[in-house]
């Protein structure tokens, strides 16, 4: 899972899939603004199949909180 998020993540954001790690912040190292976010999330729930609440959106900082998020939401 870790690894389709990263892939996920890079491909949004034009990046490197070796810049990241799990303690990597989305914004805040890797220069994300809200509205990459939001497409980034966006491609998450096309390739997952399940929606991500706007409420939800603030809590995902860090790559890790992504991968731990997908897969809480997959079980469900």
């Amino acid at each position: 899972m870790y690894d389709k998020v990263v892939e996920i993540i890079a491909r949004q954001l034009q990046i490197d899939t070796d810049v990241m790690d799990e303690n990597t912040k989305i914004m805040e190292d890797l220069g994300a603004d809200s509205l990459d976010v939001v497409e980034m999330l966006m491609a998450m729930e096309e390739a997952f199949g399940f929606a991500v609440p706007d409420e939800d959106i603030e809590e995902l900082v860090t790559v890790s909180d992504i991968v731990a998020y997908v897969e809480s939401n997959m079980e469900a």
